[in-house]
């Protein structure tokens, strides 16, 4: 199970060939990835504590182009947690169907702000993380 939210493709999103531009993916998997955090954890609590979430890379499979008035459905799940950065993987599908518009591993570290280095993935970090994760589990 994952975190789902859905995007209509407007006109703005297009390109000049009247496909949703590839740079755009990017804005669409971002605002998937806030809604996660934002329904799954307390931001603000991390971030009084000093801690940010910084992306440090993304790589993105482009399967098929979406066009003007398409629904997306974007899931969002975390995949992997390591010492000191994690993994979540995303989906764009066409709603109401399989097809795969493209798919992503976006690898992100919780920078510590005072120091302005990743923090180790440990203690009540790692475990806000691992709640993350078990709640995208079946029954979890």
């Amino acid at each position: 199970m994952s975190h789902v939210i859905t995007i209509k493709v407007r006109g703005y999103h297009l390109d000049l060939y009247r496909h949703v531009n590839n740079a755009r993916y990017l804005e669409f998997l971002e605002e998937a990835r806030w809604s996660f955090l934002e329904t799954r954890s307390d931001l603000d609590v991390l971030e009084k504590s000093g801690y940010a979430f910084a992306v440090v890379n993304i790589n993105i499979s482009y399967r098929r182009a979406a066009y003007m008035g398409e629904i997306l459905r974007i899931n969002t799940a975390i995949q992997s947690i390591g010492q000191r950065s994690c993994v979540m993987h995303q989906l764009i599908t066409l709603e109401g169907s399989d097809t795969v518009v493209a798919s992503a591993d976006v690898t992100f570290v919780i920078i510590d702000t005072r120091s302005e280095k990743a923090a180790p993935l440990e203690g009540e970090l790692r475990a806000m993380l691992e709640r993350l994760t078990d709640e995208h589990q079946p029954g979890g």
